[in-house]
């Protein structure tokens, strides 16, 4: 097992299974438990922060820490490798006394992207949040270098772009820390990998624009209390912090306007992360479902989980009246929220959550929401067992909407251990459809997605 790069001293999210992994692992033709579906041809892909040397554990927040992309393929049947690479950067090269990653650096940033890993336009992206470029990866998870789609992007992405079922086209609202301090940017990406058009957002102060929604009418801009703290930027990589005074609202910008045609809406106090899914209803209404928390680095200033746990909510937002409802669906921690990509910005019934505890050692099961019936299933992966975020991946000749595979990575956190596991969507009585141990821990970490070799082909 690897040894982590660094020690704790008291920092919870640089003990037990967030410690980072130190070694780079190719493992081939690798023993797989039930049979997986030979369906599935492509790969399995997270990222996730790994610092690669050793870290400040007083000041070290868990969002900062250098990216390690993590990878499964499968092809007709079989689990042909598992690899983990860190993501390419100017501080990696220069622990590694190597010249800097191809690619324009528009900021100088000096960490590369930890926080999600997707195919689009044929092409295989590391992303990262607060105005990084993304970095291209081969097939195989070796670093290519940043690219700012070609030349077309004038400066900061985000790690949470949505992708438009029915256009194939990838928007994205970005936020730069600390290069804009007064706006943010909305990106559209064409299917051609290349940016077609940009629009200015300004903002009363610096928010931490974590994610966005879409729908058919709107693009979602969430403008919420956790902003830049000065006082604590000479000590933080991340001096991001709590502030209610900031106010919370919700932005609904329509998807050819500007920024004058915004719609602002006051919701209350709290902080989300991920929304789960967002569309119009019939009544001209913006329904959104989402992971909501009641504070966010208030008192625990190091990562996401000391000051409460998100629960599972449904905004309804009315654009004419300017006003929302708020009704919780599930007052358990959810997070990590997923759903079947084809329904993304419109209606639905499904959604699947992580359940993670602020408790070290506890089990993190995964969740599924009927969101008709408000029935709650939960698949239970046994006594300290902390499932990630449940990926869904639609099963072929079924049109049912929960017809398909969840998969994820399983911690067994005494064991300090992690598999690949395949659920059935439909069932969660069932077990395993399929899982695979790995040959090295895979530390706690952020989003990933099934990449198919028919969208983005081995090189």
């Amino acid at each position: 097992m690897s040894q982590s790069t660094t020690t704790s001293l008291n920092n919870r999210y640089l003990e037990h299974n967030y410690a980072p992994v130190s070694e780079e692992i190719t493992a081939t033709d690798l023993l797989v438990e039930g049979e997986l579906p030979k369906e599935l041809n492509g790969r399995y892909l997270r990222n996730g922060p790994n610092p690669f040397e050793a870290v400040d554990p007083t000041h070290h927040h868990w969002f900062i820490g250098a990216g390690m992309v993590h990878g499964l393929r499968l092809r007709e049947g079989r689990a042909e490798w598992y690899r983990n690479r860190f993501v390419g950067s100017k501080a990696l090269s220069d622990f590694r006394a190597q010249p800097d990653i191809p690619g324009p650096n528009w900021n100088n940033a000096a960490g590369g992207p930890n926080t999600n890993v997707g195919g689009f336009a044929g092409k295989t992206w590391a992303m990262v949040e607060a105005g990084g470029t993304p970095v291209e990866l081969t097939y195989e998870l070796e670093t290519i270098g940043r690219n700012n789609f070609e030349g077309t992007l004038p400066g900061a992405f985000t790690a949470h772009p949505k992708i438009d079922p029915v256009t194939g086209e990838m928007h994205a609202m970005v936020y730069a820390w600390p290069e804009w301090m007064d706006h943010v940017q909305y990106v559209v990406v064409g299917t051609n990998g290349k940016v077609r058009k940009t629009v200015d957002i300004p903002l009363p102060g610096m928010t931490m624009m974590h994610d966005m929604s879409l729908t058919e009418k709107y693009v979602v801009i969430y403008d919420q209390p956790v902003t830049v703290n000065f006082d604590r930027v000479a000590i933080s990589q991340l001096p991001f912090q709590w502030n209610p005074d900031y106010g919370n609202r919700v932005g609904l910008l329509p998807r050819e306007g500007g920024a004058c045609d915004i719609i602002w809406i006051d919701v209350p106090l709290g902080y989300c992360f991920h929304p789960m899914n967002a569309y119009d209803d019939a009544d001209g209404r913006v329904i959104i479902d989402l992971c909501n928390y009641q504070k966010m680095f208030d008192r625990d200033l190091l990562g996401p989980f000391g000051d409460s746990l998100s629960r599972l909510e449904r905004w309804t937002l009315n654009p004419t009246t300017r006003r929302v409802d708020v009704q919780v669906i599930d007052e358990t921690a959810n997070e990590f929220p997923r759903h079947r990509s084809s329904l993304s910005n419109q209606p639905y019934r499904y959604g699947y959550c992580a359940s993670p505890s602020g408790v070290p050692g506890e089990a993190w099961p995964t969740l599924k929401h009927d969101l008709k019936t408000g029935e709650r299933s939960v698949f239970d992966h046994g006594q300290g067992r902390a499932a990630g975020e449940p990926v869904f991946v639609a099963k072929t000749g079924s049109d049912a909407e929960d017809a398909g595979y969840l998969m994820t990575f399983v911690h067994d956190l005494g064991m300090q251990t992690t598999e690949f596991v395949i659920m059935d969507a439909q069932d969660f009585d069932r077990d395993y459809i399929a899982k695979i141990k790995l040959p090295q821990r895979v530390p706690f970490g952020f989003h990933g997605n099934w990449c198919s070799d028919a969208s983005v082909g081995p090189n």
